[in-house]
């Protein structure tokens, strides 16, 4: 029965990275007797089919590359998997290594801007700061990113206002 266990948790395996936790409870909802689990974990462990420290930095990886996520999200997408907190520092910090936070946080605020490069309001403003934490950048990097942006938008405000007042 453990042979059918090692078997089902390859063929998880082959669909997608997963954490160990995430192997354990998808064998249990299989059916798979807890012995059968832990020689199936056992084994997958040993041939490195499984490893926890893999999946982290594939998760932190994906978070950051393609869902432009910030440190505090990624760390939570890790730790949703089932990895203890140790590994996933590890892991975020390695990725987070070679890229740059504000260039990513930047990202995430033209994606969400669409080509815009003002806020319009104040209204706005809050609308935004609640989307980028959400994502998981910190709150002193998310006003600094907003206030430059918001600035530029009143400074632009500003000299059309003046420019209006000079045709009158």
């Amino acid at each position: 029965m453990s042979q059918d266990a090692y078997v089902d948790g390859l063929k998880l395996l082959a669909r997608r990275e997963l954490s160990e936790q995430q192997v354990r409870q998808r064998l249990a909802r299989k059916g798979h007797s807890p012995d059968a689990i832990d020689d199936a974990v056992t084994r997958l462990r040993r041939e490195r089919a499984l490893d926890d420290t893999r999946v982290a930095e594939a998760i932190a990886r994906t978070e950051t590359s393609i869902r432009r996520r910030g440190r505090i999200r990624v760390q939570l997408q890790i730790q949703k998997a089932g990895i203890d907190k140790s590994t996933a520092k590890r892991a975020i910090d390695e990725v987070f290594e070679s890229i740059d936070d504000g260039a990513l946080l930047e990202a995430a605020l033209n994606k969400r801007l669409r080509g815009r490069g003002t806020i319009e309001d104040d209204q706005e403003f809050q609308r935004l700061y609640r989307y980028l934490a959400g994502q998981g950048f910190e709150s002193d990097q998310i006003m600094k990113a907003l206030t430059a942006r918001g600035m530029r938008a009143r400074t632009q405000r500003g000299t059309k206002d003046t420019e209006e007042d000079s045709d009158a």
